[in-house]
């Protein structure tokens, strides 16, 4: 039997098909922005022990709108991983600004506080780091050189749901930490959807006028700032509100398979397939993310043994078409460019069995085995 990467029972389509009527057949017909959203916004809240939650219309608004309550406009430099997901740098850009690329930690491919501390200058309005697959940004150093340099942290936490480092969430380090609720995500939901955390309750009015067209959700139709339209869907907030109870089994999966994956791989870099760091502190288990030498050739006998795989990310952000007239050309990214070579994702998603998970490992390990995985 195969193992997709993607497993296709992702959600109980009954439970969606329950919400949808019971927000549908709803006396006030509120379909966006209602109070199930309301209700949303105050359980993140209260989990995560913030000042305030902002629902928004996906991860990247919720990108977009925190660097416009933080003032982020033309002029203004916003440093970035090199390595990630495109809204990194799209999101500064349609603002006006100018993504500033550090290189990635070789290891765990999220950013590398000293590539940071050098990039800062008086242009910087906002540090930008991204949680990486299973592994959290270095938050305490970066909050250090945030705070040194007088600039707001904005914390990219889109993969990092249910992530711990240090005893402080995923979301909670910087001035503001932003979730993602898509699909594949730990805590995905079957739309699109975001949320932006933080404890600077006027940030968060700020955001939550810039979500509705700047509109204070007072006075209808008048508009106090020009803003966007990134507001969340009252059937999605309905549905997580169901499966919230659940999150802590589902990451709870995912970790231990994360686990068992790192213990079966801990040998294998001197073959030439490098597997995160272990342990859980300050990681999140949205993708389990091996670096390999002949990330080809392993996806290809993965595949051919009906396990599925995925590459993220095939360039750096800064030798991306759309991003790289943007990136100063005297600079080089040699650790995110080498990401980008290796990186495979296998698959992690907690409804995987033990006997599958097993499989997925054994496989790797073959590959790793074989004479030709040195290259």
């Amino acid at each position: 039997m195969s193992i997709p990467f993607f497993p296709p029972d992702l959600f109980d389509g009954d439970l969606l098909l329950e919400v949808v009527e019971e927000v549908g057949l709803a006396p006030d017909q509120r379909f966006i922005l209602g109070t199930r959203t309301a209700e949303f916004e105050a359980v993140l809240r209260d989990a995560l022990g913030v000042a305030d939650a902002v629902a928004c219309g996906s991860g990247t608004g919720a990108l977009t709108l925190a660097l416009r309550a933080m003032g982020v406009g033309p002029g203004d430099e916003v440093i970035v991983p090199a390595y990630g997901c495109a809204p990194l740098a799209s999101a500064p850009l349609v603002l006006g600004a100018t993504p500033v690329f550090a290189d990635v930690d070789p290891w765990t491919v999220v950013v590398d506080p000293a590539e940071v501390d050098k990039l800062v200058t008086e242009r910087t309005k906002v540090i930008m780091p991204a949680h990486v697959f299973s592994v959290m940004a270095d938050m305490p150093a970066l909050r250090r050189i945030a705070t040194g340099a007088g600039v707001r942290l904005l914390e990219d936490s889109a993969v990092g749901q249910g992530g711990v480092l240090a005893g402080r969430a995923a979301g909670t380090w910087g001035d503001a930490g932003v979730f993602s609720f898509v699909q594949v995500k730990t805590f995905g939901m079957p739309g699109e959807g975001g949320m932006v955390v933080t404890g600077d309750p006027a940030l968060a009015r700020e955001v939550r006028m810039l979500r509705n067209h700047g509109q204070d959700g007072v006075h209808r139709f008048v508009h106090h700032r020009v803003g966007f339209n990134s507001r969340f869907d009252e059937v999605m907030a309905a549905f997580q509100l169901r499966r919230f109870a659940t999150l802590p089994d589902r990451l709870a999966r995912r970790a231990a398979i994360g686990e068992y994956y790192t213990s079966r791989f801990a040998d294998l870099a001197g073959r030439g397939v490098l597997a995160p760091p272990p342990g859980r502190d300050g990681r999140c288990f949205y993708v389990y993310s091996l670096l390999a030498d002949r990330r080809d050739a392993l996806r290809d006998h993965l595949a051919g043994r009906g396990i599925g795989s995925h590459v993220y990310y095939p360039a750096p952000l800064p030798r991306q078409p759309a991003f790289a007239r943007h990136a100063r050309p005297d600079r080089d990214w040699p650790a995110a460019a080498s990401a980008a070579r290796r990186q495979l994702a296998i698959p992690i998603h907690p409804h995987l069995t033990d006997a599958q998970v097993e499989r997925i490992a054994d496989e790797v390990c073959r590959f790793a085995a074989t004479s030709g995985a040195h290259g």
